[in-house]
Parts: structure tokens; C-alpha cells; sequence
């Protein structure tokens, strides 16, 4: 099926999701969240039984910070041509943060962006709010500023953290956002004064570096396209919510009977996530399990190719059927969670890279990474590693970074707002793609591959470079262009050699070239433009 405009199929059923119709270069089957996450998960209304959640309705909401101790300087609403999604209180490093609702941390730490990147360091903390689920975010702490751990149970008004001056930002200041919906699960961001008025008086009136939001009826919308109210939601679209680690897998990327087993054991350890598991699982046995499940030469069984004797060890009984099965999902999933955090913690110490380390150490074992030092000369663990590793940011939640969260929609203008959080960053050759910058920044098409990743949520991912994205969607008339379609030019006998994301009014966010930055510029001569989303 191709891509064309009004020809996207549109699938609607109880759970309001929208199927987009894409080219073989994509991963998965390509679902994008239509309505956000209404009601939180409990054991009552999760049939998979793998949910621990135990949300108790939250107390009432409390300031973020001791009255007095800030000043509100920058409000919800259009700036600095994006939108902020929060509220920012000014204070003093070191300037207790406060929690704002009783409810559970699900992320503590680095948001995955790089020193002096967006948020740099965030808190998250999922609350059920009179049975609604509802995410804060406390953004621009120092690593040192932060006293909470995923997992963790907060009352409002626990200090959980101090104010920092990390990220981009431009002093010292706690930046607050208020999610209906989750902000792991790709909710609804509302302005935090409509729920807690205070925080503008923080400063005796109206934040100055914005028009204020606060004196009209549109506190909650970012644009005509969002609605705070969803229409029909299934709990299956609330994944991960109130689970430390739960929301950073990737929705529909992996086979919905692995999904919620991943999302839990993600939370095992901080060290080792859902998207990394995933991917391993995907390399082990490619998702297969049962009885029938393919057994290795070595004798390695089940989706994880766990060895019997390291089975022995470490695989127990995480679906409650009364064995330890290493075909069984809940059982492999898990016991590989733990097992990996095992070694992550037996590798400690060795030089490297941590992460390839652990997985090293669970193709040739602990003792071989010990031996050598590092990853082992073999050639079977050093493809396994790196197949893995690149293979994780196709099963990374675009809503667990800092930056842009794709909205409750599918349109193409989000390719925009995406890109549009990179301005500024420099153009690095074969820099970037569906994770981000890499090498300290991007070069064209891998900005247009993460923009597009981002945009759908994760689901629609392009091929590397600008000739093999040309490939992609359908050739629209460039006086036809529609903002988050891509632009291409510079052609040669391959294709185009340079690509670029359409804004708007003839002009294009592009990485240009080599001593450049990602810019918003006018269109260049003999472009032609097609639709991927």
C-alpha cells in the first residue's frame, strides 16, 4: 500500500487507532496513539496479568516549590517558535523541588538528550487524580540535585529534588509540566496554572516572556488538533503508566503478547530498559517462544536462548502457572531482566561501555568479559553487541526523551515541531537519526529521520540517506507541500543529495552543510517534494 494523502487507511476500532499505510522501509506495523490514556491501569482492568500497579487516588495538588522560594517567569503557551509545554519558576540552585501530586516515580535521572541538551535531567511522576491518569514533570535539575529513584512512592510535597541550571537553559530554574494522559504514553500537556493558580502568583501576576495564557478559555490546548478529552480509550493504550521503566518501549513495536511483559521488566533495574531487552529478544530468536520455539545449535531454548544451566540459576516462575518454563513469555522475559542486571552489576569496573559490555557478557559470559578486558575478540559477541545496539532505538518511546512528544494526532506539521527542537545544532556528516543527534549533532537526512520517527511516534522509520528516502511515499507538486512534508534537491545520478523537512510559506528546517547548524530557510531552486506520513 502506498501513502497518499486523503488515501491513508484509517483503522478505528475500541481502541481508536489509527493504522498508517507505509513503504517495506518501515518497522513494525505502523500505529500512532490517536486518543490519549483515560483511565489508569489496575489489576481490574488489566487482563494480561503482569500489572503490580497499586496507584491510590492522589491527595490534593500542592505547589512544586515552598511558596515564596520562586518566581514565575515563563508561562505555558508559544515561545521562541515552539511551544512550552510548562510553567518556569526561577529560584536560587539548590532551591527545594517539591512533588506535586502523591503518585510514583517513573523516571529519575538523565532524559537520554546529552549534557546541555533540553531538559538534560528530568523527574517524572505518574498520579492518579480522581481515577484520570496524570503525569508531572520537573525539568533542569543536576544530576546531584535529584533525591528520588525510579520506582519510588512520593506523597505531594516530599522534596524530590533541587533546582538546577542543567540542559538549555538560561539560569536557574524548575521547569513544571502538567500530562493528562501520561507523558510516557504520549498524553496531553495542559497549562499547570488551570490545575494549581498559585504558581502564577509566584511572582504577583502574569508571567513576562509570554502572552499570558491564563485570561482566555484555551488553557489546554496547544492547537486546533488537541482535545483534552479522548473519546474511546482501551486500557492497553495506558501501558506502562505508574510502571518505573514501563513507558520507555516503543508502542506496537513489538508482539502484543511480549509488550506488557517488557514494559514491567523494564523497571527491574534503571541500568537496563525495556527498548534494550526488546531488541535483544529480537536478535536471540527473533520473538519466537512455545514448545515449538527453534533451539539453538548450543542448546540455548526459549525467546531469550537461555542455556539449561543458567536457566537453573536464574529462571523462576514470573506468570504464576506453578513453573519456571524458559518457552514461556512472562518467565523468559523476566528472568532475562534479571539476569542482565545481574551482569551489568558482575561487568562493573571494566573498561567500556556498559551496556555493550552486559550484553558481551551475556552471549560469552561474565568471565570471558573479565578475561579480555572489555568485549570479548570473538566474532559472534561482537556482531551480536553491535546488532543490538543499533537495533534499540527502533524500540525507544520517542515520549521517553526530554524534547519534542508526539500529540494525539497524525498529522504532518508535528515533523515540524520535532525538527524544529534542534535548531541550532550543529551539522555533523552521518550524524543523527530515529534516536537523535549523534557525534554532537546531524547531518540532513538524519534529521529528517528523526523528525519522522519522532512525528508518528515511533513507527515510521526511514531509510539513512536522502537518495533512499526519495524512495519513500509518493511525489506531491511542490506548490502542494504541506508543512512536515520532505523537500529534496541537489540531484545527481543516485537521486537527490540533500533533504529537508517543508515549514511552511516556501521555506524548509534543513541541516545544510558541513560548519553549518540546523536552520529554517527559504527552499533551494528545483525542489520536489513528497509525502511519507
Amino acid at each position: 500500500m502506498t501513502i497518499h494523502g486523503a488515501g491513508k487507511a484509517l483503522l478505528l476500532s475500541g481502541a481508536a487507532a489509527v493504522t498508517v499505510g507505509i513503504s517495506a522501509c518501515t518497522t513494525g506495523t505502523p500505529v500512532i496513539p490517536h486518543d490519549p490514556c483515560r483511565t489508569v491501569p489496575t489489576r481490574d482492568n488489566n487482563s494480561d496479568g503482569t500489572s503490580d500497579l497499586q496507584l491510590r487516588v492522589s491527595g490534593p495538588i500542592q505547589l512544586p516549590v515552598h511558596p515564596g522560594t520562586t518566581t514565575h517567569t515563563s508561562g505555558f503557551g508559544p515561545r521562541w517558535g515552539t511551544h512550552h509545554h510548562g510553567d518556569d519558576l526561577a529560584g536560587p540552585v539548590g532551591t527545594p523541588i517539591l512533588a506535586a501530586l502523591d503518585g510514583i516515580v517513573v523516571a529519575a535521572g538523565s532524559t537520554g538528550e546529552g549534557p546541555g541538551v533540553g531538559f538534560e535531567n528530568w523527574v517524572i511522576i505518574d498520579s492518579n487524580v480522581d481515577g484520570s491518569p496524570v503525569s508531572t514533570v520537573y525539568g533542569h535539575m543536576f544530576t546531584a540535585g535529584i533525591h528520588v529513584t525510579p520506582g519510588q512512592h512520593v506523597a505531594a510535597g516530599d522534596h524530590i529534588a533541587d533546582i538546577g541550571n542543567a540542559g538549555s537553559s538560561t539560569g536557574p530554574h524548575l521547569h513544571f509540566e502538567y500530562w493528562q494522559g501520561g507523558r510516557l504514553q504520549g498524553g496531553t500537556p495542559i497549562d499547570p496554572v488551570t490545575v494549581l493558580p498559585e504558581i502564577a502568583r509566584q511572582n504577583g501576576g502574569a508571567p513576562p516572556s509570554v502572552e499570558d495564557p491564563h485570561d482566555n478559555n484555551n488553557h489546554g490546548d496547544q492547537d486546533s488538533n488537541v482535545q483534552l478529552v479522548a473519546i474511546s480509550r482501551s486500557t492497553a493504550d495506558c501501558s506502562g503508566f505508574g510502571v518505573a521503566g514501563g513507558g520507555n518501549l516503543a508502542f506496537g513495536t513489538v508482539p502484543a503478547e511480549f509488550e506488557p511483559w517488557l514494559r514491567r521488566a523494564g523497571g527491574v533495574c534503571p541500568e537496563i530498559d525495556s527498548p534494550l531487552l526488546a531488541a535483544q529478544l529480537q536478535q536471540e530468536n527473533n520473538f519466537r517462544y512455545g514448545p515449538n520455539a527453534p533451539v539453538s545449535p548450543s542448546g540455548a531454548i526459549g525467546p531469550a536462548q537461555f542455556m539449561p544451566g543458567t536457566w537453573v540459576t536464574w529462571g523462576k516462575d514470573y506468570d504464576g502457572d506453578g513453573t519456571a518454563d524458559p518457552n514461556s513469555i512472562g518467565d523468559a522475559v523476566m528472568s532475562q531482566a534479571h539476569f542482565m542486571c545481574a551482569l551489568h552489576q558482575d561487568i562493573a569496573g571494566t573498561p567500556g561501555d556498559p551496556i555493550e559490555l552486559t550484553l558481551a557478557a551475556y552471549n560469552a559470559g561474565p568471565g570471558a568479559v573479565l578475561l579480555h578486558r572489555g568485549i570479548p575478540p570473538y566474532a559472534e559477541t561482537q556482531n551480536y553487541v553491535a546488532k543490538i545496539t543499533t537495533a534499540r532505538a527502533a524500540f525507544t518511546n520517542p515520549n521517553s526523551r526530554g524534547r519534542f512528544t508526539p500529540k494525539a494526532s497524525s498529522d504532518n506539521s508535528q515533523v515540524v515541531a520535532a525538527a524544529r527542537e534542534y535548531l541550532g545544532t550543529p551539522y555533523v556528516w552521518g550524524g543523527g537519526g530515529i534516536a537523535g543527534p549523534s557525534g554532537g549533532g546531524f547531518d540532513c537526512s538524519g534529521l529528517t529521520s528523526f523528525a519522522v520517527h519522532a512525528a508518528s511516534a515511533g513507527t515510521v522509520t526511514l531509510p539513512p540517506t536522502s537518495e533512499q528516502q526519495w524512495s519513500v511515499g509518493v511525489e506531491i507538486p511542490i506548490g502542494q507541500a504541506q508543512p512536515g512534508d520532505l523537500v529534496f534537491s541537489n540531484w545527481g545520478l543516485n537521486g537527490p543529495g540533500h533533504v529537508g523537512i517543508y515549514s511552511g510559506n516556501r521555506r524548509m528546517i534543513h541541516a545544510p552543510t558541513t560548519g553549518a547548524v540546523v536552520e529554517e530557510a527559504p527552499l533551494q531552486a528545483e525542489m520536489k517534494a513528497r509525502r511519507v506520513m
